[in-house]
């Protein structure tokens, strides 16, 4: 992998690079004499926080001026016709949610973060009974999930042993889906609810949604299927619906660019609302902004809600998160939408892992030396199995700081303008977005990244 390939394969896929606002080395505070103050960085931290889209600020600054031109009247008669009254702000979002998670209209929500959004899920989906009153999920999962299904278990009386979790084989860095089926098949009698990542955030694993689904599904129908899509929403294409997945929850701050910690969103599959009624309804946490609209603001004491994903909204949504939304989702639609940024996605992050299993510093995954200097992937290196991230994995390990590779490669990174994701104690992880990010730019952070293991070697061999 060379310059001019990268160079090269930049005229084969195009870049939006002018559609966002790219942090530079003079707004990073970062002083070189290398590069001039106002050279972009290389920013690999996509899967972390999204950069902001160059529309967003003109589109909150809109609502913040319907705010002051006319205050609560916005609500219902915005000043600018060209945009949507406040009591309907989420409504456009729909069909351009509903696009790149696969969905329905009927079938998706603007609400809420993401672990409330999933709570509120739980809640409703996870109805032990009988046997049947375990939760199937990942060893080492993000901690925020791993709260919220403790504490699901114990709210219905039951303790830590009716949580299931799996974790990757002896010698291996990530789940194998062969084992999320094995575990099914072990305890199919006593499962209520499976809710795994859409996409590891720690590893990078793509996680073979449909499959999964299907197989769940043939063994039990009882048993309810739910996923937490952080790491694979705006990244890797979805068919949620036609998968037949029971719910789903997500973030908006990683790869659909939102903001810090921006609205979220949730997936309920149509079977569970399009038959919603005031007589008839699958109860859930609930609120006002659930309720049928024509009688929402009569007041009255009678639940209506909502005949879809719409009817789990409790409280009516931040105006200016959801145009921040908005103008991010927007940008997929004018490229093209997630399958076609997928086709990018694949070639970056394959030219990404082609440098790196390269350079003299790669260490095989399955190596069991713990000692060695360098790095492994612990990503699949399989394409189909990973988005755009790859996690790198530095040894030896240090716990003190000052000697622990990762950190002293992070910094060198950082010196550089390159911005990536570390996660203690020793994994960095790069995430080459197709939206922002190019085969060229990419190709100069893994030669900074071989750069500073060059400079500490000699303090490990």
């Amino acid at each position: 992998m060379s310059l001019e390939e990268a160079r090269k394969l930049d005229t084969q896929f195009p870049t939006y690079k002018d559609e966002f606002a790219i942090p530079t080395f003079e707004s990073l505070g970062i002083e070189s004499e290398k590069y001039a103050p106002s050279t972009d960085s290389i920013y690999l931290c996509g899967n972390s926080l999204g950069l902001m889209p160059k529309a967003t600020k003109k589109a909150i600054n809109d609502e913040l001026n319907a705010w002051v031109e006319r205050g609560v009247e916005s609500h219902f008669n915005h000043p600018d016709k060209s945009l949507t009254p406040w009591v309907d702000i989420d409504l456009p979002l729909l069909p351009l949610v509903a696009s790149i998670v696969g969905a329905q209209e009927n079938e998706v929500a603007v609400m809420g973060s993401l672990t409330a959004n999933l709570n509120a899920l739980l809640i409703h989906f996870y109805k032990p009974e009988g046997k049947r009153t375990k939760i199937l999920f990942e060893k080492r999962a993000f901690p925020s999930d791993y709260y919220a299904f403790l504490n699901m278990v114990k709210l219905f009386g039951y303790d830590e042993s009716h949580l299931i979790q799996l974790e990757p084989g002896e010698g291996e860095t990530y789940i194998k889906t062969e084992s999320i089926l094995q575990a099914v098949d072990d305890n199919v009698d006593e499962l209520a609810l499976v809710c795994f990542p859409g996409i590891q955030y720690y590893t990078g694993q793509f996680f073979q949604i449909d499959r999964i689904t299907s197989y769940i599904k043939q063994k039990s129908p009882s048993i309810r299927v739910g996923w937490d899509l952080a790491h694979a929403v705006g990244n890797v294409p979805l068919k949620l619906h036609d998968w037949g997945v029971d719910f789903a929850a997500w973030c908006s701050y990683k790869y659909l660019n939102s903001g810090p910690g921006a609205i979220a969103g949730i997936f309920v599959h149509e079977k569970y609302t399009k038959n919603n009624s005031k007589d008839s309804f699958n109860p859930r946490l609930a609120g006002w902004w659930g309720n049928n609209a024509e009688e929402r603001f009569k007041m009255i004491e009678q639940f209506d809600p909502i005949n879809s994903a719409l009817s789990y909204r409790q409280s009516n949504p931040s105006v200016l998160d959801v145009v921040a939304v908005k103008s991010s989702l927007e940008v997929f639609a004018k490229v093209g939408g997630v399958s076609k940024l997928r086709e990018k996605s694949v070639a970056l992050t394959q030219f990404l892992q082609d440098i790196l299993t390269s350079s003299k510093y790669y260490i095989p995954q399955d190596s069991t030396d713990s000692e060695k200097f360098g790095f492994k992937i612990l990503t699949p290196l399989n394409q189909d199995e990973r988005g755009c991230q790859l996690s790198i994995l530095f040894l030896p390990h240090f716990d003190d700081w000052a000697k622990n590779v990762m950190e002293r490669v992070n910094s060198y990174l950082h010196d550089h303008a390159i911005i990536c994701d570390e996660r203690r104690p020793d994994v960095i992880r790069l995430a080459p977005l197709p939206l922002y990010n190019t085969f060229t730019e990419t190709y100069y952070a893994t030669q900074r990244l071989f750069e500073s293991l060059d400079a500490i070697a000699q303090d490990y061999l």
